[in-house]
């Protein structure tokens, strides 16, 4: 039978905002624990003293805090080159019948053309493209029956290429995401592949956004 502080652990290690606001002692440890009961009654079918909670709490957290984060800088000290690519625009399209038949006859012009930036991601309902402005006339020929949901231009992207092990690790985009958020910087898109993270962004934010991803892996986070 598992214990409570095993079963403590079990619920929290993967909300690693948790673990940090716990560590910083920036979060209400008793409130915590009484929002925390019923799932860890539920787990160990039991009631369960929501002091013992909180001591299980107090207990964890630096441990939790300290593990995760040496794993973690671990994988930010490994990340890999950065790209950047500048006059990109950003397109968003319904999804339909036809779609896929416009991909192709833009693919086709674009097959030997290995400096064009193009990124499809389809979705449930609708399909985005991010692209190179020097093809944007592709775009709007080809898919001009389309029903397109979202435009935008004057945008840059910055691609990281991570280390191995990165979707194994518990907070690993999250430490990402929140050193953009922090910073300010607004995300147009997130285009993510197993082993790179792609963040395209005003034109504006470009170099403050190469800085905070470049330095990322320095930072005690």
């Amino acid at each position: 039978m598992m214990s409570i502080s095993q079963v403590v652990e079990q619920v929290i290690k993967n909300r690693p905002y948790l673990t940090e606001s716990l560590a910083a002692g920036i979060i209400n440890v008793s409130s915590l624990a009484r929002q925390l009961q019923p799932e860890i009654e539920k787990a160990l079918r039991r009631e369960v003293n929501t002091g013992a909670i909180i001591m299980a709490l107090n207990r964890l957290a630096p441990y939790l805090q300290v593990r995760d984060q040496m794993q973690l800088n671990k994988l930010l000290n490994n990340m890999g080159d950065i790209i950047l690519r500048s006059n990109l625009c950003d397109y968003t399209f319904k999804n339909s019948d036809t779609l896929l038949d416009c991909h192709i006859q833009v693919l086709q012009h674009l097959i030997k053309n290995e400096e064009v930036f193009y990124t499809m991601v389809q979705g449930v309902f609708e399909t985005n493209l991010v692209i190179s402005a020097s093809v944007e006339d592709l775009i709007r020929e080809y898919f001009k029956d389309e029903n397109c949901l979202f435009e935008q231009g004057n945008l840059s992207s910055v691609t990281v290429k991570l280390p191995k092990g990165n979707t194994l690790q518990p907070g690993f985009y999250y430490t990402i995401m929140k050193a953009l958020s922090w910073e300010g910087i607004n995300l147009t898109e997130v285009i993510s592949t197993t082993n790179e993270f792609t963040v395209v962004v005003d034109n504006t934010l470009i170099d403050k956004t190469f800085v905070v991803l470049k330095n990322i892996g320095n930072k005690k986070l």
